[in-house]
């Protein structure tokens, strides 16, 4: 399988797993990494929420703001979909909890 067709598959598991969750996810393309909104879920600036799901949950994020020179605060993160199928599932599983 190519590499291209393989990270589609692993992007497209990853999304169908995250419907669990309550993030929202936002279009992304050509990345090894899926962006998502957590608006519905919590008011925390991106850093704060990126850290917390770190520390509470286990799941590493990036915050989109780390991008911006000015601080802004969109409540969107990235998540890194190129994983193998088990790590992804235990993510999702964790987040399912928010």
């Amino acid at each position: 399988m190519e590499l291209g067709a393989l990270l589609q598959q692993k992007r497209d598991y990853f999304q169908d797993l995250m419907h669990q969750t309550k993030l929202k996810p936002l279009p992304s393309h050509g990345s090894y990494f899926q962006t998502y909104s957590y608006a519905d879920v919590s008011n925390e600036t991106e850093k704060v929420f990126a850290i917390r799901l770190t520390e509470q949950f286990g799941v590493a994020t990036i915050p989109v703001s780390a991008f911006y020179q000015q601080e802004v605060n969109n409540q969107v993160l990235r998540f890194c979909f190129a994983k193998k199928e088990a790590t992804l599932e235990a993510a999702v599983e964790r987040l399912v909890k928010l």
